[in-house]
């Protein structure tokens, strides 16, 4: 996981990008076939134990049962690490005779790129990840959601939250000091896995989704470096409460937050949860608001019936609100009331195009306004300093808002926003 965090995308790409519509951006060579020709392989980081996995397996379970895919033409390979097994992985699948592979997490792509440059034939689908369109492969191929429009949402949750208990006298100054800092600004935190742009976009549209509820609001990120770390992210979490935190949210893919946060509410602790990819009420029965999460059947029904219709597959493809393919899990007992209300609101303005979570109108960096933010789009190997794919210079504020997921489908916003401070990155 050594290699990235960069953007991609060539300027000659955008007339692409403007051909394909709002769900594609570049296009590669895709083999023709039907729902029984389809033979498709699935790399999996973890396995249906794990929220972020089993988001996927229940995307392309859905998507397959559509369609008419049977369950003997999907090969599954759970618990796949992100070094050379992955590799392994991805050549006894073609092995079996997959037109289509997919793998779910961003450390995969290293591998599937290095197995989609051997075997031309087949598609190799690398969620999360980046470079699929300056690759020079055509059958290398990346997806992504908007999540950070599911993060903003949840953000609202958890702002009208705040809001109610200041409001209603539960939470001042008084009653708990550690909550607030110098200035009056209520303290809330944030369990990170790392410091990457997927991590970086999804906490600051929490942050702002809070923020236009509730002003006077300021966030610590704790990261773990890891992406399922249990005991590390419920211990991020009670350090995060401990400081002060009295609503926690989470980018890792365990219950440990969350069940961190239950047990320190029962204890008597003025604490809730945000979680992420799953529903976290039975880990979290009264301190879970609600969880963003992805609705990745859309993107898997798109990709199998485009491969099973003999039509290119984009190279690179992301959805949001509008499409259905992000949504938060139901409310937990204890939302505020008027909740769903404002949730409701705030989605359609979201389908409608009339918010964007990003409007530079809401935030500053350093105290000054965002007018432009141009982005190197190229790969870089950081531990080398190696330029592995080079892209052009872009400019990704347009029309008063920073565009997210238009010019690859990965995230790329590395902004760091005043009011929200980061530790344990390494």
């Amino acid at each position: 996981m050594k290699k990235l965090l960069a953007l991609l995308l060539s300027l000659a790409m955008l007339a692409a990008l403007a051909a394909c519509g709002a769900q594609g951006t570049a296009q590669g060579g895709t083999p023709a076939g039907d729902g029984a020709a389809l033979k498709i392989g699935a790399i999996m980081l973890g396995d249906e134990t794990e929220g972020y996995t089993a988001a996927h397996i229940n995307g392309i379970k859905a998507a397959a049962k559509e369609l008419g895919i049977a369950d003997d033409q999907i090969i599954w390979k759970y618990q796949v690490k992100e070094d050379s097994g992955c590799y392994e992985a991805a050549e006894d699948l073609v092995g079996q005779g997959c037109g289509l592979i997919i793998s779910n997490s961003y450390g995969h792509q290293d591998y599937m790129a290095q197995a989609a440059e051997q075997h031309p034939d087949v598609i190799f689908a690398a969620m999360t990840g980046d470079y699929a369109a300056i690759s020079g492969l055509d059958n290398l191929k990346n997806a992504f959601n908007y999540t950070f429009e599911s993060r903003y949402v949840s953000g609202v949750v958890a702002g009208m939250k705040l809001k109610e208990i200041i409001e209603n006298g539960t939470l001042t100054p008084e009653v708990q000091p550690n909550s607030f800092d110098a200035d009056g600004n209520v303290k809330i935190g944030y369990v990170g896995a790392y410091p990457y742009a997927e991590v970086v976009s999804g906490y600051t549209a929490f942050y702002l989704g809070v923020k236009s509820v509730y002003e006077k609001v300021v966030m610590d990120v704790m990261y773990t470096n890891s992406w399922f770390d249990i005991d590390k992210e419920g211990a991020n979490a009670e350090a995060l409460v401990a400081n002060g935190a009295v609503i926690v949210c989470q980018h890792a893919d365990s219950t440990g937050a969350p069940a961190a946060v239950q047990k320190l509410k029962d204890n008597g602790t003025l604490c809730w949860s945000v979680g992420y990819n799953i529903d976290m009420l039975d880990t979290a029965p009264t301190a879970a608001l609600t969880s963003a999460t992805n609705n990745w059947k859309v993107y898997y029904k798109y990709l199998f019936e485009t491969m099973m219709n003999g039509q290119e597959v984009p190279a690179d493809w992301s959805a949001g609100y509008a499409d259905d393919a992000v949504a938060i899990t139901p409310l937990g007992p204890e939302v505020a009331e008027g909740t769903a209300d404002k949730v409701a609101e705030v989605e359609s303005a979201l389908k409608a195009g009339t918010l964007h979570v990003f409007d530079t109108s809401t935030f500053t960096v350093g105290g000054q306004p965002v007018t432009t933010a141009p982005f190197d789009l190229s790969i870089i190997d950081f531990a080398t300093g190696n330029v592995i794919y080079q892209g052009d210079t872009l400019e990704t504020i347009q029309d008063g808002y920073f565009s997210e997921s238009t010019l690859r489908s990965a995230p790329y916003f590395t902004l760091r926003i005043d009011g929200i401070s980061e530790s344990g990155a390494e």
